[in-house]
């Protein structure tokens, strides 16, 4: 079984205390998402679980947890987001720098294979331009390139209630181009997430952020996993179960699409309890 911690709220920055207690507890309890009053049980034991993936954009205060973790038993690795956006855009989210920072330490503790670089999701405005993208983006490759084993790339998509238009398809690649040819300069193959367009030609592959081959090269056998289905069409991720709950993250990212507002998130974050086995709530 895989563990996703999580899809829909970035637990190491806002709930390590909480994920150390529930694997010490050995469960957690989930809410269906669409159905709240509906809870799953799910076991959280070392025999249960193969591996944890942890989504973040800032690790540093699970850090101080991980040699419990190690002691425990469990395999993991983190997915975490380094954009080169500012506040206007990611709120409450580390400067650039301070991520770039804490991703060498996080890799350094844990080798760069079970640390993987988001650069996503790409969008562009007046500010951020293609130009400035691939001006940060260069600047992140010389510092990451040798601490991780890829980067991963997505375009924004565009919901209910979203500011930002979805890219046009010749944007997309013109950004795609300048974006692979940084990559193959540094070394550092780049893997799009959940995107339909096909950019093999410029060197950026169709990729899996929980992918059955790289966990498989973590824990030394393999798993026999179907392809998740309940991500999108063009998810290449296999099954997982997802441990968060949807407007509990405060990171302020305005192109989030697990939180539906920042002072509702904030008010179900003051619910939280770090004991109880419910990430909100008794």
């Amino acid at each position: 079984m895989i563990i996703s911690a999580s899809r829909r709220t970035d637990i190491p920055a806002l709930y390590p205390e909480w994920f150390i207690n529930r694997l010490k507890a050995g469960e957690v309890l989930v809410p269906n998402p669409y159905n709240r009053k509906k809870i799953s049980r799910i076991q959280l034991s070392p025999d249960t679980i193969d591996c944890i993936a942890f989504w973040t954009k800032n690790p540093e205060p699970l850090i101080p947890y991980l040699s419990t973790i190690d002691k425990m038993g469990y395999s993991y690795y983190f997915q975490m987001t380094i954009t080169d956006y500012e506040e206007d855009i990611e709120e409450n989210v580390p400067c650039t720098e301070e991520s770039m920072a804490t991703f060498l330490l996080l890799s350094e503790r844990l080798g760069k294979e079970r640390v993987d670089w988001r650069f996503d999701p790409l969008l562009l405005t007046e500010k951020y331009s293609i130009s400035y993208h691939l001006e940060r983006f260069e600047m992140m490759c010389e510092w990451l390139h040798k601490a991780t084993t890829r980067c991963i790339i997505s375009f924004i998509d565009s919901y209910k209630d979203s500011p930002y238009l979805e890219m046009e398809p010749e944007d997309i690649v013109g950004l795609a181009e300048g974006l692979a040819r940084i990559g193959r300069k540094y070394g550092l193959p780049l893997y799009t997430c959940a995107e339909r367009i096909d950019l093999s030609r410029l060197g950026i592959q169709h990729g899996a952020c929980i992918d059955k081959e790289k966990i498989h090269s973590l824990i030394g056998y393999k798993l026999d996993l179907k392809k998740d289905a309940g991500q999108r069409r063009e998810c290449g991720c296999v099954e997982s179960i997802d441990i968060g709950m949807y407007d509990t993250c405060i990171n302020g990212c305005k192109y989030c699409y697990a939180t539906s507002g920042l002072e509702g998130a904030r008010r179900r974050m003051q619910q939280h309890n770090p004991l109880s086995p419910l990430l909100i709530g008794q």
